[in-house]
């Protein structure tokens, strides 16, 4: 059985963390902190755990006494607390963005924070380090909508047989957190589509890093908020330097992710949906038709708070300790 905690445990993150981590068989939450909610039961911010006895606690990161410790905290709070609670022994899994640049530059540039701490993380896409994941103390979870966009483009870009890709996603209104905003608030975003931050997502550069370990391939990326809870919907428009055929490319990601427990590839030209990975850590990816231009089109579905965030989590904790990469992972999606 190993001890896990959660810092930070009040967000959605933290609340899908704890869904989770409550139905594996191999974990025991010993820790759930919040400085907001100190004291507070769970069930009084996350309704739907009930029954855990589980309570928030203000507590220090040398306080902690845990075998896996997740980090669901801002951006820029992680590299403050991460350096001590690896020095308790825990190995960390991180939410934020903080460690998951190889140059701290790139992420001081699109994030504006300075970078404080000289630890460095392993990039947690299972589907691409599982071998450094085994052996890593500190995991940097990818972002939600870089999920969807590196799945759907690694296959091309070890191929070398893409000159650009252009990712565009359709998100739903959890993605921007627990918090409620201007653009969130209902009237705003209901019976509307809002594109935002067109060209400059800090998500690009972490997309550019991850597909550019194998090719030269230039990535562009737009988001847009979607009347919906849960889910990133991601349309991948490639540029192909060779004529293939559709037939070519779906044979190309079924051979990439054959051994992928949780990448679905759709035949037939069928397209991913949202509903059909709500609630789930799988990923669909689907569509691969190509145009008179040469251009192909790839689109994925995800479940941001999962896939593209707590279920990816939990995800590299089994793989860092050894257990079965499915344990508490293994449930559909719910359609409709």
């Amino acid at each position: 059985m190993v001890k896990v905690a959660i810092v930070g445990a009040s967000g959605y993150t933290g609340g899908e963390l704890l869904r989770i981590l409550l139905n594996h068989s191999e974990t025991e939450i010993v820790d759930v902190t919040s400085r907001k909610y100190d004291g507070t039961p769970v069930d009084k911010i996350h309704p739907h755990i009930r029954d855990s006895g589980l309570i928030f606690k203000n507590k220090n990161p040398n306080e902690l006494d845990a075998d896996i410790i997740f980090t669901a905290t801002p951006h820029g709070a992680s590299m403050k607390i991460v350096p001590d609670l690896l020095e308790t022994g825990a190995k960390v899994i991180d939410l934020s963005g903080d460690y998951r640049f190889n140059d701290v530059n790139v992420y001081e540039k699109w994030y504006g924070l300075k970078h404080t701490s000289d630890i460095k993380g392993v990039y947690g896409l299972p589907e691409l380090h599982r071998e450094e994941i085994k052996k890593a103390d500190l995991i940097a979870n990818p972002g939600c909508f870089v999920t969807g966009a590196i799945l759907s483009g690694i296959p091309l870009s070890k191929e070398k047989i893409a000159e650009r890709m252009i990712f565009d996603s359709k998100t739903g209104v959890s993605g921007a957190g627990v918090n409620p905003s201007t653009s969130t608030h209902y009237p705003n975003i209901g019976d509307n589509v809002n594109p935002y931050k067109v060209t400059s997502h800090r998500h690009m550069p972490e997309i550019q890093q991850e597909l550019g370990a194998f090719s030269n391939v230039k990535v562009s990326f737009t988001p847009h908020l979607v009347p919906v809870n849960r889910g990133i919907l991601t349309t991948n428009h490639c540029f192909l330097t060779e004529d293939k055929t559709s037939e070519e490319i779906l044979d190309l990601f079924k051979k990439e992710y054959e051994k992928e427990p949780f990448i679905k590839i759709l035949e037939d030209g069928e397209i991913p949906r949202l509903s059909s990975v709500r609630g789930s850590n799988y990923a669909h990816i689907g569509c691969f038709e190509i145009d008179e231009t040469g251009r192909l089109v790839v689109v994925s579905a995800i479940d941001n708070l999962v896939k593209g965030a707590s279920g990816q989590a939990v995800h590299n904790m089994n793989i860092m300790c050894g257990f079965d990469e499915t344990k508490g992972l293994k449930m559909y999606g719910m359609h409709p």
